[in-house]
């Protein structure tokens, strides 16, 4: 967490100001002077390398180069990070970061928790965090679920005044009123901050588990969630409230367990993972599984996967926000229009990018983003999906009720569990069906609009019937049209899907492009459309 960033600190100054005044070059204030170096020589040696390789004749010296080596001070500062953490891996310390954000509270489940896809964990923590008071018929509750990297501190505590992820929503008079509600906000499991997932200690041999920790799905966190509830005595909530990936889980709560959700909010979430946000989240998981220091996800006693979680992020928040908005906000200035280009961070779009994977590489455990990321992607609340998943739950129950007997589980049947995918012979290719279906002229062909096999005044009946257990509860669905990852059709579809099951208590609200240009982050940030909406519906 406290890794020098050398080079990169001292770009941060113009990053700060991304949609201001960066290329000022006066010298009349030193705080305004640019001080990145983009193409003075580094004396480094991986400079003086590629000077070499640069000479046309290998016996000419380095310094009769036609032209000279370009530098590359973003490398640099990956390298001196690089360094520094060694040099914590052999200390006591230990190189891995503390992934909190401070002081929670933690519930810790002593009973086993079989997981969809086979896996137990023997027991586990869930931390959380909550605002305002429990009632006395503990009818109050609401349960705001996170999005992928958050923490359970959405709002300041007492004990932790860090402004939390959602500080302006959650409070007296809020969207979230701590006046009426009893607000309680978990880390899922999987995560790090808190709760129990990969980096945590297997019990069965004192260990992290790493990537020994068993696959998880939204429906695992709900139930992890769920006995947290059970513990506070809250029998049925006042609202299952999430964004992004918690507008997965609200939805998913309200599915399973429909008698104990009394209202749900899903803000930019879908109830199905569509083909675009799968590809975006596998591509960043290929990022930093290919980093060399994620060593397979056996990285704790030495160096962290830096390098590959910082593109990782680079990647994702590519798809947080809009073009409209970066347009508006960065165009095509250059963070300094009076030096020549550079490969590293040169576009003032480039130094934000660098900037949100640089702050956020060691605050992170890089397992967990793979984990939860990849429990994301298989999220579907279809029918077919569904009985699918009740069906391998039914088969493994006896794993359970065998480990509650101490047994263990033969090695043949481990082996079976063990993922066994192997790429295809052939890499795919477009057939003419696919290629016909494109350019059908009834096919759909911006971002924001619904697949060609369904349209939001007619869901897919596979997902209509798997959602069926919702057809009484009251839903708020709100989507963003400037948003990429979580398109606007999907928040469609949800509320058209809904409806079909005879839900007449639905309301959807989408915000244009003339009410928010954010995108996908527009969730967090915009407390009129966003927050007045939520208010407005749990009143």
């Amino acid at each position: 967490m406290n890794a020098p960033r050398v080079v990169v600190a001292a770009t941060r100054p113009a990053v700060r100001q991304l949609g201001h005044r960066i290329t000022s070059t006066s010298t009349k204030s030193p705080s305004l002077r640019p001080i990145r170096h983009l193409h003075t020589q580094a004396p480094r040696s991986s400079q003086a390398a590629a000077s070499a390789e640069a000479v046309v004749d290998a016996e000419r010296p380095p310094s009769a180069s036609s032209n000279p080596a370009l530098s590359f001070p973003c490398l640099d500062a990956v390298e001196t990070r690089t360094q520094t953490l060694s040099r914590r891996s052999r200390s006591q310390a230990g190189p891995e970061p503390s992934y909190t954000t401070g002081q929670h509270q933690t519930f810790r489940s002593k009973d086993p928790l079989l997981l969809d896809w086979g896996g137990i964990l023997p027991e586990f923590d869930v931390a959380y965090e909550t605002w305002g008071t429990l009632n006395a018929d503990k009818s109050n509750a609401i349960l705001l679920h996170t999005g992928l990297s958050a923490s359970s501190h959405a709002h300041s505590t007492a004990t932790n005044p860090k402004p939390g992820w959602w500080e302006r929503f959650i409070g007296p008079s809020c969207p979230l009123d701590t006046d009426k509600y009893f607000v309680i906000c978990t880390n899922v499991i999987g995560g790090c901050y808190g709760s129990t997932g990969p980096s945590s200690v297997d019990p069965a041999n004192g260990q992290r588990y790493a990537t020994r920790f068993p696959i998880l799905t939204m429906e695992d966190m709900v139930r992890a969630q769920f006995r947290l509830l059970d513990n506070m005595g809250i029998e049925r909530l006042y609202a299952s409230v999430g964004s992004s990936m918690g507008g997965m889980q609200s939805l998913a709560a309200g599915a399973m367990e429909p008698e104990r959700v009394g209202r749900i909010v899903s803000v930019s979430g879908c109830a199905r993972s569509h083909p675009y946000s799968i590809a975006m989240r596998h591509t960043q998981r290929q990022v930093l599984m290919m980093d060399p220091a994620w060593a397979r996800g056996f990285y704790y006693s030495s160096v962290p996967p830096h390098m590959g979680m910082k593109l990782a992020r680079e990647i994702a928040t590519v798809t947080y926000r809009s073009g409209p908005e970066w347009e508006q906000r960065f165009g095509r200035r250059r963070a300094d229009s009076s030096r020549p280009p550079a490969f590293c961070p040169d576009f003032l779009i480039e130094t934000y990018l660098d900037h949100a994977g640089e702050k956020w590489c060691l605050e992170y455990d890089a397992n967990s983003l793979l984990y939860v990321s990849k429990a994301m992607d298989l999220f579907d609340l279809g029918a077919e999906h569904r009985s699918r998943v009740a069906e391998m739950r039914q088969q493994n129950a006896r794993k359970l009720k065998d480990y509650g007997k101490g047994a263990t589980t033969p090695a043949e049947e481990a082996k079976s569990d063990l993922c066994t995918l192997t790429l295809p012979a052939t890499p795919y290719e477009e057939q003419d069906a696919d290629a016909a279906a494109l350019d059908s002229p009834s096919t759909p062909t911006t971002a924001n609009t619904q697949p060609p096999t369904a349209s939001p005044a007619d869901p897919p009946s596979d997902l209509v019937r798997g959602m069926a257990s919702l057809a009484s509860t009251p839903t708020l669905v709100l989507g963003v049209a400037s948003d990429i990852l979580f398109p606007a059709w999907q928040q469609h579809e949800i509320a058209a899907a809904l409806r079909k099951t005879g839900n007449a208590r639905v309301t959807h609200v989408e915000l244009g492009e003339d009410k928010s240009l954010f995108g996908h982050d527009t969730f967090l940030l915009d407390l009129e459309g966003v927050g007045g909406s939520i208010k407005r519906f749990l009143e």
